[in-house]
């Protein structure tokens, strides 16, 4: 059986790299805003508590 492989033109791999990009950048906002929901619901006492 013959393999058939697809080749991407450069518009098309301008616009995967591009939406690979908006991925990447929105992953990174939902860990910070999962970070600071965090740091707000346990407020400043999360800093004074035992180790």
């Amino acid at each position: 059986m013959e393999d058939e492989l697809v080749t991407l033109t450069d518009s098309q791999k301008r616009a995967r790299r591009s939406r690979s990009i908006a991925i990447g950048l929105a992953l990174f906002a939902l860990v910070v805003i999962f970070y600071i929901a965090t740091i707000a619901k346990f407020g400043p006492a999360i800093l004074d508590r035992a180790m």
